[in-house]
């Protein structure tokens, strides 16, 4: 029977971790302040800025919400999070993902000061990951090291394989399984053999946005297997890019969906405000 990794029970212990050290910077007079901006009415992008507004209040960091028309230019967003930037109150700034057509993400990421690029999206914070000195770790990657730690297993020497290569999910993630001294494989839709790939990792990260494509075939026994998707299947239910039920036999460890992955995204990000403040 796979350990299952609860990221909610995770989460919350990581926050009330977060709320203490909140509360002793307060003591000093410095107020972490996280800045969330929304262009447009995308319902998944509402229900992922509402929770990040509950996270902060449940640690204690002052949320600004900003929603913007469907409709905003390209201008005015980038007015904004100048604005934003020379605030000295706001220590971090996310502008949620995705935007309109008309608007740059590419040109919206770099217009954030990297001193306030909680969401470590912005080529400079990338940079610093790759060069080992990061000030911020990319939220969702920086979640699973958590995950990971929590299944007991240490990524030093581990084979780990990475299925998919985002610049939010895969490249980050093969970076910080380097940097714990793993050996990583990054996998993708052109790989080939995939499932023997997959069957060497001790640790298997999966980010493909496919439902249930990762069956028990492709999953080495006692391996820990993290699913960092979020689909829904042929009823229409909420599911992962890992068949869960026939892997969870076969490996060690093994993420839900959800509560696996999801909680611990956010969590990662309120403490990327905090050491805004702290740093």
């Amino acid at each position: 029977m796979a350990k299952i990794l609860d990221g909610k029970a995770v989460a919350a212990r990581v926050r009330r971790e977060i709320a203490a050290d909140v509360e002793k910077l307060k003591a000093q007079g410095k107020n972490p302040c996280l800045a969330v901006v929304l262009v447009g009415e995308n319902p998944a992008s509402k229900v992922y800025v509402n929770n990040k507004k509950k996270g902060c209040a449940e640690v204690g960091i002052k949320s600004l919400e900003y929603l913007l028309p469907e409709e905003t230019t390209e201008e005015e967003l980038l007015s904004l999070v100048d604005k934003l930037n020379a605030d000295d109150e706001v220590n971090g700034i996310l502008v949620q993902l995705p935007l309109p057509k008309q608007i740059s993400e590419q040109k919206v990421i770099e217009r954030i000061s990297p001193e306030k690029d909680v969401d470590c999206f912005h080529p400079y914070s990338a940079g610093k990951l790759f060069t080992g000195s990061p000030r911020f770790l990319p939220c969702t990657p920086a979640g699973i090291m958590e995950l990971i730690r929590e299944s007991g297993v240490e990524v030093a020497g581990k084979t780990c394989v990475v299925v998919g290569r985002s610049n939010i999910v895969g490249k980050p993630m093969a970076m910080l399984l380097m940097g714990a001294n793993g050996t990583v494989t990054i996998a993708h839709s052109r790989t080939q053999d995939l499932k023997a790939v997959c069957k060497t990792a001790d640790i298997l990260v999966v980010a493909i946005g496919k439902a249930k494509f990762i069956t028990a075939d492709y999953v080495k026994e006692g391996a820990v297997v993290i699913d960092v998707g979020m689909d829904r299947d042929e009823n229409g239910k909420l599911c992962g890019d890992v068949d869960f039920a026939s892997v969870e036999p076969v490996c060690g460890a093994i993420t839900p969906v959800p509560g696996g992955v999801g909680p611990m995204t956010i969590t990662m990000l309120l403490k990327n405000t905090l050491r805004a403040v702290q740093d």
